[in-house]
């Protein structure tokens, strides 16, 4: 049965990339966030196999939005996404319940890589 898989990015080009990725390997898109706010929303709403999170969003960052998505479902799976020189911010969203994290400019590779290790 094909994943269900959340995408949470404020810059809608990064959502369509992704979600690119992801369909043309079998994955379902369970919706997108354009911010914190919704991502946590929306995870309550379709309870998804994976969320793909930015750090950096509008109104609630990924790492706010990935405790209270933690805090609701202690299994959530979450993998971050973020730019360059944002080290500090990605060993918290580890520290945080991340189970791994993907770098920005995305490699198709390195997505696919990060979401089999994690839900297979």
């Amino acid at each position: 049965m094909a994943k269900n898989i959340l995408i949470c990015d404020d810059a809608a080009f990064m959502r369509m990339m992704i979600k690119d990725i992801l369909t043309k390997n079998g994955y379902n898109i369970a919706g997108e966030a354009e911010n914190g706010v919704k991502a946590v929303e929306k995870y309550n709403e379709t309870k998804p196999d994976l969320v793909l999170m930015d750090i950096t969003m509008p109104e609630m960052d990924g790492i706010q939005a990935l405790k209270n998505i933690k805090a609701g479902d202690p299994n959530a799976c979450v993998i971050m996404c973020s730019a360059m020189g944002q080290q500090a911010m990605v060993i918290e969203a580890i520290q945080s319940g991340a189970k791994d994290f993907i770098v920005k400019p995305f490699q198709a590779e390195r997505v696919l890589e990060a979401v089999k290790k994690v839900v297979g």
